[in-house]
This record gives C-alpha cells, structure tokens and sequence, in this order.
C-alpha cells in the first residue's frame, strides 16, 4: 500500500514568525559589520605600508593584496546593505499585521458595543416613553415657575394704586419735612459754642470822679 501511495511526508520544522526572521538577519548584519572593520583596519595597515615603500616591486604587491581585501570589504558591504533591505521589508510587514490584529480587535469591540447598545435600547428605553418623560418634566417645571411667581408677591400693597398719585404724596411728604427742618434748626445765636463769655467784674463807668479827682477804681 505504501508503494502505491507512497509514504507520508514527515512534517518539518515550522517556519519562523516576522520577529524571528527580523532577529536572524539582524545577526547577521552585525556579523557583517564586524568582518567589514577588520578589513577596514587591514586596509589601512597596507595604505601605510605602501607610503613608506620605497621599492616599486614591493609597492605593486601590497597594492594586490590591498585590492583583494577591498574586493571582499566591497562584498560584505553588499550583503549587508542586502540584508537590512530585507529586515526592513520584515519589520513593515510585522507592523501591518500588528495593525491589522489592532483593527480587527476595534472593529470586534464596536459591534459588541454596537450590539449590547441595540439591547438595552430595545429592552430598557423606548423613544415614546422618553419623549413623555420629557413633556412632563416641562409642564411641571411650568408649574414651578409659577408657584414661585405666586409666593413672591406682596400682598400688602393694594393692585388699584396709581403710580402718578404715589409720586405726588412723595413730594408732598418732602416738603413737610423741609419745613420741619427749617422750624426745628436753632438760630446761630443760640448754640452753645457762640454764647459770649461770663464777665469777671462791671465796667468802669466814664465820666465820674470823686472830691479828689479820680475814678472810684484807682482808689482800689
């Protein structure tokens, strides 16, 4: 039977995700990286040895195998910018699909919202109910706004009261109190702080003298 249908495939190893394969070339770029600054460095050892050489042959071989390290310093260079074009391509297509997941997850989240929100409409609220809730709460503030009119008026005070009759007792009743003021001010003569002071002694009268000639004070 097995010759006929041959034998199953054994399953292999599952293939990376996006992190994994980004990881593995990022490794290798860094491998690459240090392979380019040894022969960085090579190069430079050879630079200053062909300045100091003085013998055209030995200058042409430190120049061949300064070209070959270059050759494979070019190369690595290659490879490594090749990779992180690749590692790059990696990591956009690990954002997408983590922004696809994201999108997925929101558009799940609103129609479960979208969802319950249709039940409790359905089940809890009903538009005719809200609308009389509302007519009701409007006439009864109505209601309130009138008691609050009818406690704040003053019932003391007659409505058959004429305007023009008031303003007229009001300036009467200002004269009168003119006039009460005017009998009740004392004259300036009268206050307390103009009153003349006491006298101490009488005056000496003019015009008499006694046997000898003189006033009655110059005998005192």
């Amino acid at each position: 039977m097995n010759r006929i249908l041959g034998k199953k495939k054994a399953a292999g190893p599952p293939p990376p995700n996006l992190q994994d394969a980004s990881a593995g070339i990022g490794n290798r770029v860094e491998a690459m990286d240090v392979k380019i600054n040894q022969l960085e460095k090579e190069l430079k050892v050879y630079k200053d040895k062909i300045k100091k050489s003085r013998s055209p042959a030995a200058k042409r071989s430190i120049q061949k195998r300064a070209m070959e390290v270059l050759k494979r310093k070019r190369m690595y260079e290659t490879q490594r910018d090749n990779a992180m074009g690749q590692q790059f391509n990696i990591d956009n297509a690990a954002f997408s699909m983590e922004s696809a997941k994201a999108n997925v997850s929101t558009v799940a989240a609103l129609k479960q919202s979208n969802a319950e929100m249709k039940r409790t409409i359905g089940n809890q609220l009903n538009i005719s109910d809200v609308d009389d809730l509302a007519d009701e709460m409007a006439e009864l503030m109505d209601d309130f706004n009138e008691i609050n009119e009818v406690l704040g008026q003053n019932f003391a005070t007659p409505d058959d009261i004429d305007e023009a009759d008031l303003d007229a007792e009001l300036e009467m009743l200002a004269d009168e109190l003119e006039e009460e003021d005017e009998l009740n001010s004392e004259p300036s003569y009268l206050q307390a702080n103009q009153l003349p002071d006491t006298p101490s002694g009488l005056p000496a009268q003019p015009g008499r003298v006694d046997a000898n000639g003189l006033h009655p004070a110059m005998h005192s």
